[in-house]
């Protein structure tokens, strides 16, 4: 086998493998990267219509960063005079949750399960505290990140406005004759992941409404808090919405046990409606993820990572799948020249 015919593969394999590799080496560098990549994709058909409209794309790139920055600190602002109150006191009602569960038939008829329950509900008061206290010293750790908040805003806005040049500098960087399939490729990782930043933002919203809307018409208490929690939940495929459910079955087992098989449907039935009716209908077959890679990925993510790993674990598999499938045609169509 000529190795020279498959450079452009060879190093395109290589390269993103020492991408990715850098979130594991250079965690704060790469987030910060990938981040800036996340806004400029998310805002990018804003300064594109904008563009279009005859209006100088570093004016519509500025526009869109202070938009964007308008929009994080209104819901910011919402999330710590709504979210935050009904947290801390979710959090400080643990422990009278945790005593109303126990007296569940299912939990006081079984001395092994109850015993494991209160093992559980420990560990939920240890977790909650850390949660309290993290989120009393919200103010104090955003100081800390206040420096690559600002950082990523101005790594958005060149990439927003000089997105098109960079890209075609580097796909400079190949062999003359695979810079169409290279740029061909950018263009695929960019519109797949705009797909997925996108799509995960539009189901968060829904899934978020939905649950509040459900815990407001029942009467639950801490709607905001498991809407918010549903919301966030939809970034990590899978595992994230079956937790979410799970602590919001829980919740109301302890809070109006009739509710709780009602509760359990209502979850039951968004999880597939969404997984089966509106994140298709958002995604199409561009990211189209068998859900053992996917779950597999998120573990594998949250081991490397944490929570972190767990939110990027599907964005890395959709690039790693757009690789492996552009070097894969590649060769068969090498195969096929050479057949002819």
């Amino acid at each position: 086998m000529n190795l020279g015919s498959y450079r452009t593969s060879i190093i395109l394999a290589v390269t993103f493998t020492i991408l990715l590799s850098t979130f594991w080496f250079y965690q704060d560098f790469a987030f910060i990267v990938f981040l800036s990549l996340l806004l400029q994709l998310l805002l990018k058909p804003v300064v594109d219509f904008m563009e279009v409209r005859r209006m100088p794309r570093a004016v519509a790139s500025a526009i869109a960063i202070i938009a964007f920055i308008l929009v994080l600190a209104a819901l910011a602002s919402i999330i710590s005079r709504s979210v935050l109150p009904s947290f801390q006191r979710f959090v400080a009602e643990l422990p009278t949750i945790g005593q109303s569960l126990q007296q569940l038939p299912v939990l006081s008829d079984t001395d092994f399960v109850q015993n494991e329950f209160v093992n559980i509900l420990d560990r939920l008061r240890s977790v909650g505290a850390d949660l309290l206290r993290a989120s009393l010293s919200f103010i104090l750790v955003a100081f800390g990140k206040v420096i690559d908040f600002v950082i990523i805003i101005f790594v958005s806005f060149y990439l927003l406005k000089d997105g098109a040049d960079i890209k075609l500098w580097l796909t400079g960087l190949f062999p003359h004759n695979s810079r169409a399939r290279v740029l061909r490729l950018f263009d695929t990782l960019l519109i797949a992941l705009r797909v997925y930043i996108c799509s995960q933002l539009v189901m968060c919203f829904i899934t978020g409404l939905v649950v509040f809307a459900y815990f407001k018409l029942m009467g639950l208490p801490y709607a905001s808090v498991f809407a918010l929690l549903s919301g966030i939940s939809e970034f990590i495929p899978v595992l994230g919405p079956t937790v979410a459910s799970a602590l919001g079955i829980i919740m109301t087992a302890s809070a109006a046990r009739e509710l709780t098989v009602q509760t359990a449907l209502f979850y039951v039935a968004l999880t597939q409606v969404n997984h089966n009716v509106v994140y298709p209908a958002l995604v199409g077959k561009s990211l189209h993820l068998h859900p053992v890679a996917v779950i597999l990925g998120v573990v594998f993510g949250g081991e490397v990572l944490g929570a972190a790993g767990m939110f990027l674990a599907v964005p890395f598999i959709v690039i790693i799948k757009i690789v492996i499938t552009d070097i894969y045609r590649d060769r068969q169509e090498m195969k096929d020249g050479e057949t002819m």
